[in-house]
């Protein structure tokens, strides 16, 4: 190793320095091996992966437009914060890492209503406490998911945009930022991890079949943050994703750790109060003071970080087929991207790769045409499900949420949960809390969306709803399509 070092520059034999590279006895992570893979993109679902694969065996090389998050940290500015659910749970209890990512965690167990004036509404998520989601940083779990894939030997490549893939022959050349030149590099399998604005789904689109939309929303936003208080606490309660729902405007709220919470503001483009008409301080303070009065003093640099925050974009994509033959494969974002408004963006990727494990522990390592097929026809329904509910739910949390019929429909649906668990699941609850299909999930929740509709009719308040009622109609609706699909409520 000594002579290596004194004789040859490390950009020459770049294999021998590269950021996570481990060596096991005789083992190399030689990309021409039967075992060697590629995946395109280090975020979330892309380190994630890495684990799993590494875990089986494979020589697992990621490549990373963006800098090492180990070295330049996770920054902020445009980050909506994550919930973690089941899903995503499940996924890294594959890999021993749960509980490490869950330590990362603050658990949120309702949504707290901050109206324009009254009182604030606190509203369960689930049936009890022991039902709720985790917020983290997105940072903060990416950079401890490369650092986990490092330590299983994978190698992290970053500063090395995609710029172009011959598919077929599983050959990919990046731009080397470190090297000043381009690498080409071969691999068996390809993964496209590389989120919404996939590089790898580009190069899809000239194969034949291949058919993609993507559905951007006339809404985007920005990243504000509510210091802790000045004995690092919460400032506001600190187990609530906090709304403000003001129909074509929103803002919402994730803790963190630290006892900060990470403020996203959702507006139009453009209208009397979008992004187009809020060009001074005083235009972004007459907009908080109209509709998020109590927000002010929460957010001591407003004005500040609203300028200096870039403008985020929200979308659907929806693309497939997701594999060409055994050599590729999108997955995550780069293959289905949803709005987050259900949550569910990071763990419907996270669940992905469970799938995906599942599939190679059934077929074997290095059968990948079966793998991915497989994989494409199992998940691309539950993507299109979930990012159809996605998008409900940012009409739900922007415009309903304040409404006193929604709001008794809640309190029904809650009660019913309570005292029918095994037979009533809210759509949420499945959603969240189970391994319940997507699709499986949707059409519940339209059978449901009926059955409240009638049950609610003329009703007052929860405490008057007749159960006896609403057991029979649950019996007879309900339970035969989720008998049909396989789906047990006791979890």
């Amino acid at each position: 190793v000594q002579a290596i070092e004194v004789a040859v520059d490390p950009h020459a034999v770049p294999s021998l320095f590269a950021v996570g590279r481990v060596y096991y006895g005789a083992r190399s992570m030689d990309p021409n091996q039967d075992n060697a893979v590629v995946i395109v993109g280090a975020g979330l679902v892309g380190s994630l992966l890495a684990v799993l694969l590494a875990e089986r065996g494979h020589a697992v090389t990621v490549y990373e437009k963006r800098p090492d998050l180990r070295e330049t940290g996770a920054g902020g500015g445009r980050s909506i914060n994550l919930v973690l659910t089941r899903r995503g749970i499940r996924a890294l209890e594959r890999v021993g890492l749960a509980e490490g990512a869950l330590a990362l965690t603050v658990p949120v167990t309702g949504r707290m209503m901050h109206p324009v004036e009254g009182e604030l509404a606190y509203q369960p998520y689930g049936r009890d406490e022991s039902e709720c989601n985790y917020s983290i940083s997105r940072g903060g779990l990416n950079e401890f998911l490369i650092r986990e894939a490092a330590r299983r030997g994978v190698e992290f490549r970053f500063r090395s945009p995609l710029v172009d893939a011959d598919l077929d022959a599983g050959r990919l050349t990046f731009e080397d930022a470190r090297a000043g030149r381009r690498r080409t590099v071969d691999a068996h399998a390809v993964f496209g991890a590389d989120g919404a604005a996939s590089a790898v789904r580009t190069a899809f689109r000239k194969l034949d079949g291949f058919e993609e939309s993507v559905e951007m929303l006339e809404h985007g936003y920005k990243e504000l943050t509510i210091p802790a208080g000045e004995a690092g606490g919460f400032r506001i309660a600190e187990q609530a994703l906090h709304i403000w729902p003001r129909g074509d405007l929103m803002l919402m709220a994730l803790p963190n750790l630290d006892g900060s919470f990470t403020v996203t503001l959702y507006l139009p483009y453009r209208g009397r109060h979008g992004f187009d008409a809020l060009r001074t301080a005083d235009d972004v303070l007459a907009l908080f003071s109209s509709r998020f009065p109590d927000a002010i003093p929460l957010i001591p640099d407003l004005t500040e970080s609203y300028f200096a925050n870039p403008t985020g974009e929200l979308g659907t994509v929806r693309c497939g087929p997701w594999n060409h033959g055994g050599r590729a494969l999108l997955i995550g974002d780069a293959s289905h991207a949803i709005v987050p408004f259900f949550g569910q963006g990071m763990n419907a990727g996270f669940e992905d790769c469970t799938v995906l494990d599942e599939l190679l522990e059934r077929h074997g390592r290095g059968d990948w045409e079966p793998v991915f097929a497989a994989l494409a026809a199992r998940r691309k329904p539950n993507a299109d499900a979930i990012a159809a509910m996605a998008l409900e739910n940012f009409v739900e949390m922007r415009d309903r949420v304040g409404d006193p019929a929604f709001l008794l429909r809640k309190q029904v649906e809650h009660r019913l949960e309570r005292e029918m668990p095994q037979e009533y699941r809210s759509r949420y609850s499945m959603v969240m809390y189970s391994h319940i299909p997507f699709d499986v999930a949707l059409r519940a929740g339209r059978i449901q969306e009926r059955i409240l509709g009638e049950l609610c009719e003329g009703l007052a308040s929860a405490d008057d709803l007749d159960l006896d009622l609403a057991r029979t109609s649950i019996r007879e609706r309900l339970a035969p399509f989720l008998r049909e699909h396989g789906v047990s409520l006791d979890y």
